[in-house]
C-alpha cells in the first residue's frame, strides 16, 4: 500500500509507515476534549462531514442525516463511553486522521417488535487540522 501519511486531523502525531487495514492504534487517549467536540457540533451541520466512503454508506442504512449523526455523537460523548484511539485513512492511498472512537447504548422504538429495544452505535471521529470541521469516519450499530 502507497502511504503518502498526510495527517489531517488536530492531532499532532505522525501516521503510521505501514498499517494492514487502514487503521492503527494510538496508545494515548481521548486525543479530543469533549467541550472542543461538542463546540463544534453545536455549530450546525456545515461543521460535520462524513469522510469516508463507508461512513456515508452506514448513516444512508442507518437513514440519518448529518443533524441525527451530530446527535448521537454528542450522546455518545455525554452519555456513552470512550472506546479508544487510532489512526485511520480515508482511502487506501489518501489522507490519514487521528480518531476518537465512542460506543452508545441506546434505547429505541422498533416498528417491527412494538416496543423499545436497546440499541449499540459506535461512532469515530477526528478533528480537522484547522479545528473548524468535524470528520466523522465510522457511525453504525455494533458489528
Amino acid at each position: 500500500m502507497v502511504n503518502n501519511r498526510l495527517n489531517i486531523s488536530a492531532y499532532e502525531g505522525v501516521p503510521p509507515a505501514e498499517v494492514g487495514n487502514g487503521r492503527s492504534r494510538i496508545r494515548s487517549g481521548p486525543l479530543y476534549g469533549v467541550t472542543d467536540v461538542l463546540a463544534l457540533l453545536a455549530q450546525g451541520d456545515n461543521k460535520t462531514n462524513l469522510w469516508t466512503r463507508k461512513c456515508i454508506q452506514d448513516v444512508e442504512r442507518l437513514a440519518f442525516d448529518v443533524a441525527d449523526v451530530r446527535e448521537l455523537l454528542r450522546q455518545a460523548l455525554t452519555k456513552g463511553e470512550y472506546i479508544n484511539s487510532e489512526w485511520c485513512v480515508q482511502k487506501p492511498t489518501g489522507p490519514w486522521a487521528a480518531c476518537d472512537s465512542y460506543r452508545l447504548l441506546r434505547d429505541e422504538w422498533n416498528d417491527n417488535a412494538y416496543k423499545h429495544l436497546r440499541y449499540e452505535y459506535y461512532v469515530k471521529f477526528a478533528i480537522a487540522k484547522t479545528g473548524k470541521l468535524l470528520l466523522l469516519v465510522s457511525c453504525h450499530l455494533s458489528q
